[in-house]
């Protein structure tokens, strides 16, 4: 948030009255954004989902504990699951049978998965507070917006049309719609390309150290969500141009 208040003393030379408050600043803020016509300092945002737009966490969670169950064994804590999520679905599974010291192989476990992780996609998917209105910003600004997600590029497209949000995005890419997924750089690479974009002109939005590997790695600049999947990286020595509470705060940079 301290983006905000940047952008409230430049304009103001303070903050109004009553601003402290988190809700009230980014009122403020927004407002300001609003009714300035404020140049947008990237051409092509890149989006993460899970965790960063999407609070799926309990849907795969649930997913996978079916999976779990279906083998016989326990089922884990969603928290347990959380800190699993962010490098593709087979890393997720492998996560879990190495915490449940099982031998199956993970070849013969992953079509089980998949069927529970499909029929459990739009169980309870929400977005986040802010990503509407975020993402309908930066299109009126003009910005191009992509989505690169470690999700099997099955599921991406079903759950946007879910949430109400496929149109934002001029390109989706999955974890498998290339030969390699983040933390490479080749999908980020990829759609800089695609849109004629050098990487530094181009921003990376995630939640994980997955996301901001993938970005130092094509060069590109990355903004982190402080909310989300972020696993064991330490949001505050990351080397990021924005961390976020609300992703309403992209709307500040400039």
């Amino acid at each position: 948030m301290r983006v905000f208040l940047d952008v409230l003393i430049a304009r103001f030379g303070k903050v109004p009255y009553g601003d402290r408050d988190g809700a009230r600043r980014l009122q403020w803020a927004l407002l300001f954004v609003s009714r300035n016509d404020m140049t947008f300092p990237y051409a092509l945002v890149v989006f993460d989902l899970d965790g960063t737009l999407v609070d799926s966490g309990a849907d795969i969670a649930e997913a996978l504990n079916r999976t779990l169950a279906e083998f016989g064994l326990a089922r884990v804590p969603e928290a347990t699951v959380l800190g699993w999520i962010g490098e593709g679905v087979r890393k997720l599974v492998e996560a879990a049978w190495r915490h449940a010291h099982d031998a199956t192989p993970i070849d013969a476990v992953m079509p089980t998965f998949m069927r529970h992780y499909a029929a459990c996609l739009l169980r309870s998917p929400r977005l986040y507070p802010g990503v509407a209105e975020a993402l309908a910003q930066l299109r009126a600004r003009g910005v191009t917006l992509a989505l690169c997600t470690n999700k099997p590029s099955a599921l991406v497209l079903p759950l946007l049309r879910h949430l109400g949000v496929a149109d934002a995005f001029a390109a989706l890419l999955g974890g498998d719609s290339l030969p390699e997924r983040k933390p490479s750089p080749l999908p980020l690479l990829h759609l800089a390309q695609q849109f004629a974009q050098p990487p530094a002109h181009c921003l990376m939005v995630g939640d994980s150290g997955t996301d901001l590997q993938a970005a130092h790695a094509a060069g590109m600049p990355a903004a982190l969500v402080r909310y989300g999947y972020p696993r064991d990286l330490d949001l505050a020595a990351a080397d990021v141009v924005l961390l976020m509470d609300d992703l309403r705060e992209l709307l500040a940079l400039g």
